[in-house]
Protein backbone atom coordinates (compact mmCIF):
# COMPACT_ATOMS: atom_id res chain seq x y z
CA UNK A 1 0.00 0.00 0.00
CA UNK A 2 1.71 3.36 -1.09
CA UNK A 3 2.57 5.47 1.98
CA UNK A 4 3.58 2.13 4.42
CA UNK A 5 6.40 0.69 5.29
CA UNK A 6 7.92 -2.25 3.42
CA UNK A 7 8.12 -5.47 4.96
CA UNK A 8 10.79 -7.33 2.72
CA UNK A 9 13.66 -5.69 2.77
CA UNK A 10 15.31 -7.95 0.80
CA UNK A 11 13.15 -7.54 -1.99
CA UNK A 12 14.69 -3.67 -2.26
CA UNK A 13 16.60 -3.47 -5.64
CA UNK A 14 19.29 -0.98 -4.85
CA UNK A 15 20.54 1.24 -7.30
CA UNK A 16 24.37 2.14 -6.56
CA UNK A 17 25.61 5.61 -8.27
CA UNK A 18 28.88 5.50 -8.26
CA UNK A 19 31.19 8.31 -9.61
CA UNK A 20 33.98 8.06 -11.11
CA UNK A 21 37.14 9.98 -12.52
CA UNK A 22 40.79 8.53 -12.93
CA UNK A 23 39.95 6.28 -10.02
CA UNK A 24 41.84 3.25 -11.80
CA UNK A 25 44.79 2.75 -8.60
CA UNK A 26 41.60 2.34 -5.93
CA UNK A 27 38.38 1.19 -7.67
CA UNK A 28 38.38 -2.29 -8.38
CA UNK A 29 38.65 -2.89 -4.28
CA UNK A 30 35.35 -1.10 -3.67
CA UNK A 31 33.98 -2.67 -6.58
CA UNK A 32 34.64 -6.03 -5.03
CA UNK A 33 33.13 -4.79 -2.03
CA UNK A 34 29.58 -4.30 -3.95
CA UNK A 35 29.98 -8.10 -5.19
CA UNK A 36 30.60 -9.16 -1.15
CA UNK A 37 27.06 -6.98 -0.08
CA UNK A 38 25.34 -9.44 1.73
CA UNK A 39 22.21 -6.95 0.22
CA UNK A 40 23.02 -8.65 -3.37
CA UNK A 41 19.80 -6.90 -4.90
CA UNK A 42 21.62 -3.81 -6.33
CA UNK A 43 22.17 -2.34 -9.94
CA UNK A 44 25.14 0.26 -10.46
CA UNK A 45 25.31 2.91 -12.30
CA UNK A 46 28.35 4.78 -13.04
CA UNK A 47 28.94 8.26 -14.48
CA UNK A 48 32.38 8.69 -15.54
CA UNK A 49 33.60 12.28 -16.14
CA UNK A 50 36.51 11.64 -18.45
CA UNK A 51 38.50 9.67 -17.23
CA UNK A 52 41.58 8.78 -19.02
CA UNK A 53 43.08 6.03 -17.08
CA UNK A 54 42.20 2.34 -16.56
CA UNK A 55 39.20 3.63 -15.00
CA UNK A 56 37.07 2.08 -17.75
CA UNK A 57 38.38 -0.91 -18.25
CA UNK A 58 38.93 -1.67 -14.57
CA UNK A 59 34.70 -1.26 -14.29
CA UNK A 60 34.41 -3.49 -18.13
CA UNK A 61 36.51 -6.28 -16.40
CA UNK A 62 34.37 -6.30 -12.99
CA UNK A 63 30.65 -6.43 -14.84
CA UNK A 64 31.71 -9.36 -16.77
CA UNK A 65 32.10 -11.23 -13.66
CA UNK A 66 29.03 -10.41 -11.72
CA UNK A 67 25.03 -11.11 -12.66
CA UNK A 68 24.25 -7.59 -11.35
CA UNK A 69 23.46 -4.87 -14.25
CA UNK A 70 26.30 -2.49 -14.93
CA UNK A 71 25.55 0.56 -16.91
CA UNK A 72 28.15 3.39 -17.36
CA UNK A 73 27.13 7.06 -18.50
CA UNK A 74 28.75 9.93 -19.78
CA UNK A 75 29.28 12.59 -16.38
CA UNK A 76 28.80 16.09 -16.89
CA UNK A 77 32.14 16.93 -16.72
CA UNK A 78 31.27 19.95 -14.18
CA UNK A 79 33.30 18.91 -10.42
CA UNK A 80 32.54 15.99 -8.39
CA UNK A 81 28.99 17.34 -6.77
CA UNK A 82 27.59 17.56 -10.72
CA UNK A 83 28.47 14.44 -11.57
CA UNK A 84 26.85 12.85 -8.36
CA UNK A 85 23.73 15.29 -8.60
CA UNK A 86 23.21 13.80 -12.32
CA UNK A 87 22.83 10.14 -11.24
CA UNK A 88 20.59 11.12 -9.00
CA UNK A 89 18.18 13.53 -11.10
CA UNK A 90 18.70 10.81 -14.16
CA UNK A 91 15.04 9.90 -14.70
CA UNK A 92 16.17 6.56 -16.55
CA UNK A 93 17.72 5.40 -13.14
CA UNK A 94 14.98 3.11 -11.19
CA UNK A 95 15.23 1.59 -8.05
CA UNK A 96 13.47 0.85 -4.85
CA UNK A 97 16.33 2.91 -2.86
CA UNK A 98 19.46 4.61 -3.92
CA UNK A 99 23.62 4.73 -2.65
CA UNK A 100 26.01 6.83 -3.53
CA UNK A 101 29.29 5.34 -3.91
CA UNK A 102 33.05 7.28 -4.17
CA UNK A 103 35.02 5.44 -6.35
CA UNK A 104 38.17 4.70 -3.97
CA UNK A 105 36.27 3.19 -0.78
CA UNK A 106 35.59 -0.20 0.94
CA UNK A 107 32.16 -0.52 1.84
CA UNK A 108 31.73 -3.27 4.61
CA UNK A 109 29.81 -6.56 3.37
CA UNK A 110 26.38 -5.34 5.65
CA UNK A 111 26.47 -2.13 4.35
CA UNK A 112 23.24 -1.97 2.18
CA UNK A 113 21.87 -5.16 4.64
CA UNK A 114 22.04 -2.04 7.26
CA UNK A 115 20.45 1.20 5.54
CA UNK A 116 18.18 -1.07 3.63
CA UNK A 117 16.62 -2.15 7.05
CA UNK A 118 16.26 0.96 8.33
CA UNK A 119 15.03 2.32 5.04
CA UNK A 120 11.99 -0.53 4.91
CA UNK A 121 10.55 1.17 8.00
CA UNK A 122 9.55 4.44 6.50
CA UNK A 123 6.57 4.90 4.27
CA UNK A 124 7.64 5.25 0.68
CA UNK A 125 5.94 8.49 -0.17
CA UNK A 126 7.97 10.18 3.03
CA UNK A 127 11.83 11.84 2.05
CA UNK A 128 13.96 9.30 4.27
CA UNK A 129 17.78 9.73 4.42
CA UNK A 130 20.45 7.12 5.91
CA UNK A 131 24.18 7.66 6.19
CA UNK A 132 26.76 6.04 9.00
CA UNK A 133 30.19 6.87 10.64
CA UNK A 134 32.87 5.73 8.61
CA UNK A 135 36.44 3.76 9.35
CA UNK A 136 39.53 5.59 8.25
CA UNK A 137 42.07 3.67 6.48
CA UNK A 138 45.08 5.28 4.86
CA UNK A 139 46.11 5.12 0.61
CA UNK A 140 47.62 1.44 1.67
CA UNK A 141 44.58 0.28 3.41
CA UNK A 142 46.34 0.48 6.94
CA UNK A 143 43.73 0.79 9.46
CA UNK A 144 43.53 4.60 10.95
CA UNK A 145 40.66 4.45 13.59
CA UNK A 146 37.29 5.83 13.01
CA UNK A 147 35.35 8.86 11.67
CA UNK A 148 33.64 11.27 14.68
CA UNK A 149 30.92 10.37 16.52
CA UNK A 150 28.28 12.70 16.41
CA UNK A 151 25.58 12.93 19.34
CA UNK A 152 23.82 15.45 18.72
CA UNK A 153 20.71 14.42 16.60
CA UNK A 154 20.56 15.44 12.31
CA UNK A 155 18.28 18.47 11.95
CA UNK A 156 17.46 21.23 9.54
CA UNK A 157 19.30 23.61 12.19
CA UNK A 158 22.28 21.04 11.65
CA UNK A 159 22.33 21.04 8.48
CA UNK A 160 22.31 24.81 7.86
CA UNK A 161 25.82 24.80 9.28
CA UNK A 162 27.55 21.50 8.90
CA UNK A 163 27.30 18.31 6.48
CA UNK A 164 27.45 15.28 9.02
CA UNK A 165 26.55 12.71 6.23
CA UNK A 166 28.92 11.55 3.66
CA UNK A 167 27.62 10.77 0.29
CA UNK A 168 29.89 7.75 0.36
CA UNK A 169 27.59 6.27 3.33
CA UNK A 170 23.98 7.62 2.07
CA UNK A 171 21.20 5.60 1.08
CA UNK A 172 17.74 6.92 0.12
CA UNK A 173 14.55 6.29 -0.89
CA UNK A 174 12.45 7.45 -4.57
CA UNK A 175 10.52 10.60 -2.34
CA UNK A 176 14.21 12.21 -1.65
CA UNK A 177 15.33 11.37 -5.23
CA UNK A 178 12.30 12.98 -6.23
CA UNK A 179 13.72 16.24 -4.05
CA UNK A 180 16.95 16.01 -5.53
CA UNK A 181 15.79 15.66 -8.72
CA UNK A 182 13.88 19.25 -8.77
CA UNK A 183 16.69 21.25 -8.06
CA UNK A 184 17.82 24.12 -10.38
CA UNK A 185 21.07 25.15 -10.00
CA UNK A 186 24.36 24.53 -8.44
CA UNK A 187 24.77 22.88 -5.15
CA UNK A 188 27.84 23.00 -2.80
CA UNK A 189 27.66 19.60 -2.57
CA UNK A 190 25.52 16.33 -2.92
CA UNK A 191 25.62 15.11 -0.12
CA UNK A 192 24.88 18.59 2.27
CA UNK A 193 21.99 18.93 -0.37
CA UNK A 194 20.82 15.60 0.57
CA UNK A 195 20.81 16.15 4.34
CA UNK A 196 19.49 19.65 4.12
CA UNK A 197 16.14 19.18 2.19
CA UNK A 198 14.97 16.28 3.85
CA UNK A 199 15.72 17.51 7.27
CA UNK A 200 14.25 20.95 5.59
CA UNK A 201 10.97 19.00 4.79
CA UNK A 202 10.11 17.00 7.42
CA UNK A 203 11.68 13.77 6.32
CA UNK A 204 13.31 11.40 7.72
CA UNK A 205 16.79 10.73 8.92
CA UNK A 206 18.95 7.89 10.57
CA UNK A 207 23.04 8.47 11.68
CA UNK A 208 24.13 5.03 11.96
CA UNK A 209 26.65 5.26 15.21
CA UNK A 210 28.33 1.85 13.46
CA UNK A 211 30.73 2.52 10.32
CA UNK A 212 29.50 0.92 7.15
CA UNK A 213 32.76 1.59 4.97
CA UNK A 214 36.61 2.07 4.94
CA UNK A 215 36.74 5.72 3.89
CA UNK A 216 40.40 5.69 2.25
CA UNK A 217 42.44 9.40 2.98
CA UNK A 218 44.90 10.10 0.50
CA UNK A 219 45.98 13.37 -1.26
CA UNK A 220 42.93 13.48 -3.60
CA UNK A 221 39.90 13.37 -0.96
CA UNK A 222 38.10 16.59 -1.47
CA UNK A 223 37.42 16.87 2.31
CA UNK A 224 38.62 13.94 3.59
CA UNK A 225 37.92 13.09 7.51
CA UNK A 226 37.35 16.09 10.37
CA UNK A 227 39.09 13.81 12.72
CA UNK A 228 42.35 15.06 13.25
CA UNK A 229 43.70 18.44 14.10
CA UNK A 230 44.66 19.20 10.96
CA UNK A 231 41.61 18.43 9.26
CA UNK A 232 40.32 21.20 11.57
CA UNK A 233 42.91 23.70 10.88
CA UNK A 234 42.11 23.37 7.09
CA UNK A 235 38.57 23.67 7.66
CA UNK A 236 39.67 26.83 9.70
CA UNK A 237 41.58 28.15 6.86
CA UNK A 238 38.56 27.42 4.50
CA UNK A 239 36.50 29.35 6.97
CA UNK A 240 38.49 33.05 6.52
CA UNK A 241 38.94 32.20 2.92
CA UNK A 242 35.60 32.55 2.27
CA UNK A 243 34.93 28.78 1.28
CA UNK A 244 32.39 28.68 3.78
CA UNK A 245 30.55 31.49 3.24
CA UNK A 246 30.23 31.10 -0.85
CA UNK A 247 28.72 27.41 0.10
CA UNK A 248 26.14 28.99 2.84
CA UNK A 249 24.91 31.37 0.00
CA UNK A 250 24.64 28.41 -2.91
CA UNK A 251 22.86 26.52 -0.24
CA UNK A 252 20.28 29.07 0.48
CA UNK A 253 19.60 29.73 -2.89
CA UNK A 254 18.87 26.09 -3.15
CA UNK A 255 16.83 25.74 -0.37
CA UNK A 256 15.04 28.93 -1.60
CA UNK A 257 13.05 27.10 -4.39
CA UNK A 258 12.05 24.37 -1.37
CA UNK A 259 10.61 26.77 0.60
CA UNK A 260 6.78 26.08 0.21
CA UNK A 261 7.47 22.48 1.13
CA UNK A 262 9.22 23.48 3.94
CA UNK A 263 8.23 22.65 7.85
CA UNK A 264 7.10 26.47 9.37
CA UNK A 265 10.01 25.73 12.09
CA UNK A 266 12.72 24.87 9.21
CA UNK A 267 11.16 28.58 7.28
CA UNK A 268 11.96 30.57 10.55
CA UNK A 269 15.09 28.68 11.12
CA UNK A 270 16.28 29.36 7.49
CA UNK A 271 15.20 33.12 7.81
CA UNK A 272 16.55 34.00 11.02
CA UNK A 273 19.72 32.49 9.74
CA UNK A 274 19.89 34.28 6.32
CA UNK A 275 19.60 37.33 8.45
CA UNK A 276 22.47 36.56 10.67
CA UNK A 277 24.27 36.95 7.65
CA UNK A 278 24.00 40.67 7.21
CA UNK A 279 23.69 43.31 9.65
CA UNK A 280 25.67 44.48 12.37
CA UNK A 281 27.72 42.31 14.72
CA UNK A 282 25.01 41.98 17.23
CA UNK A 283 22.21 41.56 15.09
CA UNK A 284 24.07 38.63 13.70
CA UNK A 285 25.01 37.12 17.03
CA UNK A 286 20.87 37.79 17.45
CA UNK A 287 19.53 36.22 14.92
CA UNK A 288 22.18 33.28 15.01
CA UNK A 289 20.81 32.19 18.35
CA UNK A 290 17.27 32.92 16.89
CA UNK A 291 17.57 30.59 13.99
CA UNK A 292 18.95 27.74 16.50
CA UNK A 293 21.70 26.65 14.15
CA UNK A 294 23.68 24.07 15.78
CA UNK A 295 27.05 22.12 14.69
CA UNK A 296 27.95 18.84 16.69
CA UNK A 297 30.84 19.67 19.01
CA UNK A 298 32.42 22.78 20.77
CA UNK A 299 35.06 23.35 18.68
CA UNK A 300 32.65 23.26 15.74
CA UNK A 301 30.15 25.66 17.82
CA UNK A 302 33.35 28.39 18.64
CA UNK A 303 34.23 28.42 15.08
CA UNK A 304 30.93 28.80 13.99
CA UNK A 305 30.46 31.95 16.28
CA UNK A 306 33.75 33.18 15.18
CA UNK A 307 32.69 33.03 11.48
CA UNK A 308 29.65 35.12 12.78
CA UNK A 309 31.40 37.85 14.66
CA UNK A 310 33.84 38.18 10.94
CA UNK A 311 30.83 37.84 8.92
CA UNK A 312 32.72 34.68 7.24
CA UNK A 313 29.45 32.52 6.99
Amino acid sequence: MAGSPSSSPSSKCVAILLGTWNGGPYLLPQLQSFAAQTHANWRLYVSDDGSSDETLAVIARFAATVPQPVEVIAGPRRGFAANFLGLARNPAIQGDYFAFSDQDDIWHPDKLERAVAWMATAPDDEPALYFSRTALIEANGTPMGTSVLFTRPPSFQNALVQNIGGANTMLFNRATKRLLEEIDGDIASHDWAAYQLVTAVGGRTCYDPAPTLAYRQHTSNTLGSNRHLSAHMRRIRMLFAGQFATWTETNIAMLGQFRARMTEDSRKSLEFFAKARAGALPFRIYNLKRSGVYRQTLLGNLGLLTAAIFGRF
